[in-house]
């Protein structure tokens, strides 16, 4: 069965930090680009964080850039998201993503639409 599961979302204080994990089925973290998305509350859906299956190269969006750290981890199938620094603009639902055939930078953009979704794990800054 081909799917993503995210985990470690929570209620996080401004300047903080939290880690997301999304694990994905082996086949696709052997084969697919796997990145991180978000929607807050009336807002549309955007990219995050993005890591490549072939070289684990990165690709960021400018709000997240030297606070959030993608990583992959090839013995658990497991994709992070390390957050630090947190904002309450970083408050949203985040979903982990899957995409064949796309570079990380036109996924994370959205000028291709994921293939696959996780079910989205809420992450809430705030004091």
């Amino acid at each position: 069965q081909l799917q993503l599961v995210e985990s470690g979302g929570d209620l996080v204080q401004p300047g903080g930090s939290l880690r997301l994990s999304c694990e994905a089925s082996e086949f696709i973290f052997n084969y697919y680009n796997i990145g991180w998305f978000r929607q807050a509350p009336g807002k549309e859906r955007e990219g995050v964080a993005c890591i490549s299956e072939r070289d684990n190269s990165s690709y960021y969006r400018d709000s997240v850039k030297g606070r959030f750290t993608i990583s992959r981890d090839n013995a658990k199938n497991t994709v992070y998201l390390q957050m630090n620094s947190l904002k309450p603009e970083d408050t949203a639902v985040y979903y982990c993503a899957a995409r064949l055939r796309a570079s990380i930078q036109a996924m994370c953009d959205m000028t291709f639409v994921p293939d696959y979704w996780g079910q989205g794990t809420q992450v809430t800054v705030s004091s």
